[in-house]
């Protein structure tokens, strides 16, 4: 089979799957419609993967710059000839692979493009109706995202929805103690983009609140964003600045040891599908404390395999932290309910098989409406 992987920038869910199609024992093609204000991954395009020179990928890509890249995707289309085209996310990649009259098609949602980007006005909900009604097959990380495709008209049966996974040998329970780093105070962790989708704010805010009435506790804050100064002003104007750890961007291959550094993981996203960094933190045996949007609602059961507390609440997410502390004994039990969880639904040398299924489904529902057609005709 020979497929084109056509994604937004290069980013570590894009290494992943590319990493896994290079050992599938099919030909891909790999397209890169731009390049972020900031790396976010730094291993190389897996070995085995042909990437496509075109004049995408060198910047932010700007609306303007579409008639010239619907062109060229065209004529790589041409030269390469693939046997599925498999794009996302929808309002962008997968929206021009649908101009380009391409099929068979297969949609791969990003969570953020059905949870966000198709409220922010009717181009954009024009775009993502557009788009899926040309899809011979969509796929999605979670049931909420499916149920959103629905209702733009995807039909039930043409949908596959798998959690993009994680790798359980290298994300796996150890002894806290055997981090190097590890802390008596109580450690919170969060390794989402400062970014305005992942309430990155709100834990700031919450944190503020905790360390004014706990001298043992700290915050490891990975990563980075945009939101860069308003973090660090909230942190300085709340006097817990130097109670922060600022971890920068973390290599995939040291992450395991952050998660056992840490007594809770914290996401406080607004928008999300099944989150990758949440799934490293189940696999990695870590009690884990997010908001109630209704993704992470499919992950986490509260007060059995983590806690949650409403979305965009400052104070209810400080509540639960002391909550936590004053417990931090009974942390174990509820780490090792996530780590089942994770090996029940999140092995991604098991999940990645649905997307090679995805293909050839996306394949045979392409046959079938030309078999259709004719027969109408």
């Amino acid at each position: 089979m020979r497929i084109l992987y056509f994604s937004k920038d290069y980013g570590p869910h894009d290494h992943r799957f590319l990493s896994v199609l290079a050992d599938s024992g099919h030909q891909v093609f790999y397209l890169r419609l731009e390049r972020g204000p900031r790396q976010i991954e730094d291993r190389p395009v897996p070995p085995g993967i042909e990437q496509i020179a075109w004049s995408g990928g060198l910047r932010p890509a700007r609306l303007s710059d579409g008639p010239r890249l619907l062109l060229e995707l065209r004529q790589i289309i041409k030269r390469i000839q693939p046997d599925v085209l498999h794009a996302g996310p929808i309002q962008t990649c997968a929206m021009l692979a649908a101009l380009s009259g391409f099929h068979p098609l297969l949609v791969m949602s990003w969570g953020f493009d059905l949870m966000k980007d198709v409220d922010r006005g009717p181009h954009w909900r024009w775009a993502t109706k557009y788009t899926l009604k040309r899809a011979d097959w969509f796929t999605s990380d979670c049931e909420v995202t499916r149920q959103k495709a629905l209702s733009f008209g995807v039909p039930t049966g043409q949908t596959t929805v798998f959690p993009w996974g994680v790798d359980l040998e290298h994300f796996s329970p150890q002894p806290r103690q055997e981090a190097l780093g590890r802390s008596p105070r109580f450690t919170l962790l969060c390794n989402r983009s400062w970014e305005p989708n992942y309430g990155v704010d709100v834990l700031a805010h919450a944190f503020v609140s905790v360390a004014c009435q706990r001298q043992d506790v700290r915050l490891l804050l990975l990563g980075g964003g945009s939101q860069a100064s308003l973090l660090k002003r909230i942190f300085t104007t709340g006097g817990v600045y130097d109670r922060v750890d600022f971890g920068g961007q973390v290599r995939y291959i040291d992450l395991p040891r952050y998660y056992r550094m840490a007594d809770v993981y914290i996401s406080a996203s607004h928008v999300d599908g099944s989150s990758v960094s949440l799934m490293e933190a189940l696999a990695s045996g870590l009690p884990c404390l997010v908001s109630d949007i209704p993704a992470n609602l499919e992950w986490v059961t509260d007060g059995q395999n983590g806690w949650l507390f409403p979305d965009g609440d400052a104070d209810a997410l400080a509540t639960r932290i002391l909550q936590l502390m004053d417990n931090r004994n009974g942390l174990s039990s509820v780490g090792a309910a996530a780590r089942q969880i994770a090996e029940k639904r999140a092995d991604w040398k098991k999940n990645f098989l649905f997307l090679l299924e995805a293909y050839q489904n996306a394949i045979d529902c392409w046959k079938s409406k030309q078999v259709f057609g004719k027969n109408r005709s």
